[in-house]
């Protein structure tokens, strides 16, 4: 049989776009598909040859065909979105495990240098609920569906399983999209967010993750430590979000546990249609003969088939550990009553049982290392919890909690008035005192008593599914030992931090730097939190210590290039601080989607980081979005997951790529352009009059949070500064009007006012972190638009600060655009990256249309008009750039 022609993604876009114009054809009519074509072939014209605005097609479209276009536009790049991911799953050269063992080997680390590392390795991908993602889960659904049918279409198929024509279903799956309301019409509430989170650990990490480890056992050719694990914020990060609760968590928690059992269960329920040895034709091990006997199934049609029997007696103790720890009989409840499992060690034991025997008997033809070796890994890697789940609260709530609590118990009546060492002092006495603070004969506040709720529900945890159900706590706007002293006071009274010699603590307290101060203040703060001796023994008798560095805050602090930079250098200087410790250093880097807050290629990344600084241990959030496109369907998620962990084994194994000379002389360099993109960004941010008005009125930041794609409110504090804002509306709003400010601004005066050109380019052709952060705004500048964003500036209200004020933004954009291209050696942009060129060139026609419309319905609804579908089309067009751009926070 002749192999299929390759097909390119420009071919899917096409075969994909003639769908929705036949769709848009017959649903919307024939006025709006002509519509439709005049201004998308008016728009490709424009970017092609420069040709006259669109503006007067887009005039002629009323409300209601502007709502039906918007949609239609938003569609296309969804679908197109859909081609380049199917195509690009590609990924990055070399971005699998199998060429990261190569390249290993060339450089001389062996294999077992490797299985070292992974010894004692931890991969966590961890998903939040961070508000980016602007597609309803029901639309994405939709677009997976098609994914699927596509790949049929590409193996040559002509019918789907179920005896429909390929060309037919995804017709229907594109009709069925059209017919899909885009916008939620409620706000997300907590349980959403983890019902969303759900159906990727359950439907994409709970398959990929042990066919992965096969894979990768293959290639190491002995069976490798559990290290890849998932985890997940969402039901336990509070910091700023009220509704998160003890209840919250808890329903997390079980319905996390629900799955994973779940899904065991069924995996149970296959094994025992598949082993049906019989005694009569194989020798059967005695430990099995003991499962099988202890089952209970005393059914005579399987008395021959112990391995059946065995699983018979393993499922019905699943299902009644299923039943304790979720509340509910399993949906296949088991035929016989049995006692529950302990711990997820308890069941992996039984399963190692029956696999031994068939790895070790008929030459291997009976390898475990099939479906009852994937569902072993599993348990290893999810456990009865699923994910693991961190905790994150502001420092300044334990503040005020501890506060309430010492002065409620008289041990002190103003915590809060106390100096730093005073503090310290004083947390370090009650915790080394097996005395509570907490009686329940006294009324806390509101804030406080949610607060003990929380960890009282921690414990809870532990003692339901395990210890690995909640490993972390992390302290945001961390600043002092304090702030991790008193998180565990908190824990002591729930029993999760034990005083002794040593003392225990059975959850970390993590710190959280995000803004430029902090950052720098990092490797001060944990060489005083080591010294404290109690500290020092639980971290060593941990093995680890983690640290968090947020990209999103120190960005929005101090603009792209310093933030960079300062997450890089606190990495570095935290490092001998570790190693005098005698502790391992576990960075966890809170990533979002956009460039403006730390995304990017996550592979180029971690590559990225400082020499000596990963270990074998990196967390890493996903957000938003990025969820979506990066684990949305099993093949883009084992894509994704071989990039992070080949990435991790590279980082922490390869030779340091910079002499020390480098390293000094590119430092150097870099300290000097920080600083002048830092005062650049912080002069017009921060130091402009006028600028808070200018940011507010220009952008669709008041509009974007009607969008209701997330749980929690767009600021931390109700207040108006952009101080308060959080960084991810703050990113979106810059984005939506094409300016993309928080991925670029002060580069410029940096890259003009520092000298040394050739210096410039040695770095970013040498030195992996600099030649990322360049490729990243690289990409940011090409997806930006100064004469689009010129309309927006137009919605100042006061003319003069409008102009003044972009005049600035502008002229920064296109020196910071020439110093790109100097230190790069290309004549425009992304000259040296056309597939990346050819993806934004391809969105641009489709874009500007649509920031168009935007303008004009902002200007409209400020004005006063409250016409209904005015306010929607805004929503669906901030909706349908965010897809467009594959950007939003």
């Amino acid at each position: 049989m002749n192999a299929l022609p390759p097909v390119t993604n420009t071919d899917d876009i096409r075969y994909l776009g003639r769908v929705l114009g036949d769709v848009i054809r017959e649903m919307g009519g024939e006025r709006l598909f002509e519509a439709t074509e005049v201004i998308r072939s008016a728009s490709v014209d424009r970017h092609r040859g420069g040709g006259p605005p669109v503006d007067h097609h887009l005039d002629a479209l009323s409300l209601d065909e502007t709502l039906d276009f918007v949609r239609g536009f938003m569609l296309f790049s969804m679908l197109a979105n859909l081609a380049e991911d199917r195509q690009g799953v590609a990924a990055e050269e070399g971005a699998d495990v199998a060429s990261a063992l190569q390249k290993l080997a060339g450089e001389g680390v062996d294999h077992d240098q490797v299985c070292a590392l992974l010894d004692h390795a931890l991969i966590a991908p961890v998903l939040t609920a961070h508000p980016t993602e602007v597609r309803r889960k029901s639309m994405i659904d939709h677009r997976n569906r098609i994914a699927a049918l596509m790949a049929l279409r590409d193996a040559g198929a002509e019918e789907t399983s179920a005896g429909d024509r390929i060309d037919e279903a995804i017709m229907r799956q594109v009709a069925l999209l059209w017919q899909t309301r885009v916008l939620r019409r409620e706000r997300l509430y907590v349980t959403d967010e983890v019902e969303t989170a759900l159906s990727y650990l359950r439907d994409v990490f709970l398959p990929v993750i042990p066919a992965l480890y096969q894979r990768w056992d293959r290639a190491m050719g002995r069976r490798l430590p559990a290290f890849l694990k998932p985890g997940s914020w969402i039901g336990g990060d509070r910091d700023g979000n009220p509704y998160v609760t003890a209840d919250s968590l808890r329903t997390a928690l079980s319905k996390a546990s629900a799955a994973a059992l779940g899904y065991y269960l069924d995996e149970l329920h296959a094994l025992g249609t598949e082993l049906s040895i019989s005694s009569d034709h194989a020798t059967i091990d005695e430990a099995v003969i003991a499962l099988a006997e202890a089952s209970g199934d005393t059914g005579a049609s399987r008395s021959d088939e112990p391995y059946r029997r065995a699983l018979s007696g393993i499922y019905a103790r699943l299902a009644a550990t299923y039943q304790k720890l979720v509340g509910t009989p399993p949906p296949r409840p088991a035929a016989r009553v049995a006692e529950p499992y302990p711990d997820p060690a308890a069941l992996r034991a039984d399963l190692v049982t029956l696999a031994r025997p068939l790895s070790e008997g008929a030459g291997g033809l009976l390898s475990s290392s099939g479906a009852i070796g994937r569902l072993i890994r599993a348990v290893e890697v999810f456990g009865f919890h699923l994910a693991t789940l961190d905790l994150r609260q502001n420092s300044a709530v334990h503040e005020r909690v501890v506060a309430e609590l010492l002065k409620n118990a008289g041990v002190c009546d103003d915590y809060l008035a106390l100096d730093e060492a005073e503090r310290v002092a004083m947390l370090n006495r009650e915790l080394a005192s097996a005395r509570g603070l907490t009686s329940r004969f006294i009324t806390y506040s509101e804030e406080t008593t949610k607060e003990l709720e929380i960890v009282a529900a921690v414990a809870e945890a532990h003692a339901t599914y395990g210890p690995a159900s909640i490993r972390q706590y992390i302290v945001s706007m961390c600043q002092s030992v304090s702030d991790l002293l008193e998180v565990h006071l908190l824990l002591k009274e729930a029993g999760l931090y034990v005083p002794g010699d040593p003392p225990r603590a059975a959850v970390m307290a993590v710190p959280l730097f995000e803004t430029i101060g902090d950052l720098e203040a990092a490797p001060t703060i944990m060489r005083a939190w080591f010294a404290l001796p109690e500290v020092a023994a639980i971290a060593r008798r941990r093995g680890h210590q983690e640290v968090m560095i947020g990209y999103s805050d120190s960005n929005k602090d101090g603009g792209y290039l310093t933030s960079g930079w300062q997450l890089s250098k606190a990495s570095t200087a935290l490092k001998p601080v570790f190693e005098a410790a005698g502790v391992g250093m576990q960075l966890f880097h809170g990533r979002g989607g956009a460039v403006g807050r730390g995304g990017g290629s996550a592979f180029a990344a971690i590559r990225a980081q400082p020499p000596g600084t990963v270990q074998g241990r990196i967390r890493i959030t996903e957000q938003g979005e990025v969820i979506a496109g990066k684990y949305g369907t099993r093949e883009s998620a084992i894509t994704n997951l071989e990039a992070m962990t080949s990435a991790t084994l590279l980082a922490s194994l390869s030779p340091a790529p910079l002499s020390n000379t480098e390293n000094e002389t590119f430092a150097a360099a870099m300290d000097t352009l920080s600083d002048t993109a830092f005062h650049a960004y912080r002069d017009l941010v921060y130091g402009t009059e006028g600028f808070n008005a200018f940011f507010r009125q220009m952008t669709p930041i008041a509009e974007i949070s009607g969008l209701k794609i997330g749980s929690r409110p767009a600021s931390r504090k109700k207040s108006s500064r952009i101080e308060d804002l959080r960084a991810i509306p703050w990113v979106f709003s810059w984005a939506q009007a094409r300016v993309m400010l928080p991925g670029w601004y002060g580069v410029g005066h940096a890259l003009a006012a520092f000298q040394d050109k050739a210096l410039l380019a040695d770095m970013a052709e040498g030195w992996p972190l600099f030649g990322a952060m360049l490729a990243n705004m690289e990409m940011v500048l090409a997806k930006s638009d100064m004469g689009i964003a010129e309309r927006y500036a137009g919605l100042v209200e006061d003319e003069k600060l409008g102009a003044r004020i972009f005049g600035r933004i502008r002229d920064d954009w296109q020196q910071t655009c020439d110093g790109l291209l100097e230190v790069t050696g290309q004549s425009r942009l992304l000259e040296k990256h056309p597939a990346l060129d050819a993806s934004i060139r391809l969105r641009l026609p489709y874009i500007e249309p649509l920031n168009l419309l935007q303008i004009e319905l902002m200007r409209r609804h400020r004005a006063g008009e409250d016409d209904p579908r005015i306010a929607e089309g805004i929503l669906l067009s901030i909706n349908a750039i965010a897809t467009a751009l594959r950007n939003s926070g």
